[in-house]
């Protein structure tokens, strides 16, 4: 079936990354705006920066999730040909979906991570308006966190799929390299 040792260590690895999601969506920056004590501008005040952490960390783990699945499956596209099997053709299709989610939650991990790295600097000196404190989006790394869920049971289809169709690997002309040879009379 496949190594139950690597979807043991993928799954860990995948569960690490969906919690740090998770705890970046609740640990994301906010801001309020600040008079300076002589009342000459307004500034934004950021509280806490640990979501930037937590995003990079479920990014990297998510990575390593995904590298260790495509290096144990040769990326699908190295190594001996498979059976010709419905196993080949879901293992395909997962792969592609695979690589789909995994692109969509890594993208949302990152752009979440960034936008929450990034603090308003300016100030508005005897102006009306106050600033603008941006903060990332609610839902950004929750939407990372849901990709990250589905990245993990697809690449764990994935990874059986192909292992069941690597079982049985296809083998050109009955396994035998050379010119059968036989008696001549």
């Amino acid at each position: 079936m496949g190594s139950k040792l690597l979807l043991i260590a993928v799954f860990v690895l995948d569960l690490i990354a969906f919690g740090l999601a998770v705890a970046a969506e609740q640990r994301r920056s906010t801001a309020k705006i600040v008079q300076d004590s002589e009342v000459n501008y307004n500034y934004c005040v950021y509280d806490s920066d640990i979501a930037t952490g937590y995003g990079v960390g479920a990014f990297l783990f998510l990575m390593a999730s995904q590298a260790l699945i495509m290096v144990a499956s040769r990326c699908f596209c190295c190594g001996k040909a498979l059976n010709p099997s419905g196993s080949r053709a879901w293992a395909v299709i997962l792969f592609i979906i695979c690589w789909l989610f995994f692109l969509i939650a890594e993208i949302c991990l990152l752009a979440g991570s960034v936008r929450n790295a990034y603090h308003t600097k300016y100030r508005t000196i005897f102006s009306e308006q106050p600033p603008s404190c941006e903060t990332v989006r609610k839902g950004v790394f929750a939407a990372g966190a849901a990709f990250i869920f589905l990245t993990a049971i697809v690449n764990k289809f994935y990874y059986i799929c192909y292992s069941k169709s690597r079982e049985n690997s296809f083998q050109a002309y009955g396994g035998e390299a050379g010119v059968g040879m036989g008696t001549y009379k």
